[in-house]
């Protein structure tokens, strides 16, 4: 697990995927589309019907957060990450489409890591708790589908030096199952 921190753009993630392991600490800057529950369940509903998503699915990453409006002078309001684990049964479609990439919050299933690898995608994690301090590095932010969802529409952002951490990477790395593993090390040896 890295020390230092890593400026990486949105575009450079399929390239530098396999450079990317569990525990190592980002600062993203690039576009990312905000995604929750309602917001999911309307692009399955768009695959099967053979239509396009509401933006391009190669190499995109997508935030699964629901932003708060935007208060006078600032293009959003807190911007936390939600629970991933609930985006699970689309993650894997989604990939398939071409993400580069997911910010959420928590662990994911075994599904979801074996599509990372697969396609060769990366999951990374956002402070929970932390949705102001978030808000303060999106600079743009733009409604581009499902406006009828209010919070949870999906939104186009432009994030400057977003502190992510790799939680799955493209060798199946889980910084979850490590940590407790690791945990576990430190118990059996107190």
């Amino acid at each position: 697990m890295a020390d230092s921190v890593l400026q990486i753009h949105t575009d450079e993630i399929r390239e530098l995927a396999d450079t990317l392991r569990i525990g190592d600490k980002i600062l993203l800057t690039g576009y990312v589309y905000t995604a929750r529950d309602a917001a999911h369940k309307r692009m399955m509903a768009l695959l099967d019907a053979g239509k396009p998503l509401p933006f391009r699915p190669e190499d995109a990453v997508i935030y699964y957060a629901g932003p708060t409006p935007a208060p006078p002078g600032r293009p959003i309001g807190s911007c936390g990450p939600t629970t991933s684990g609930r985006m699970d049964p689309y993650a894997p479609r989604l990939l398939d489409a071409g993400l580069a990439a997911m910010i959420g919050k928590g662990k994911r299933s075994q599904a979801v890591r074996d599509a990372l690898v697969r396609c060769h995608a990366v999951y990374f994690c956002a402070v929970g708790g932390a949705g102001a301090l978030a808000a303060r590095c999106i600079k743009e932010c733009k409604v581009i589908a499902f406006s009828d969802l209010g919070c949870e529409s999906v939104k186009r952002l432009y994030v400057e030096r977003f502190p992510l951490a790799v939680c799955n990477d493209v060798h199946g790395g889980d910084l979850f199952s490590a940590g407790r593993e690791q945990f576990r090390r430190v118990l059996a040896d107190a």
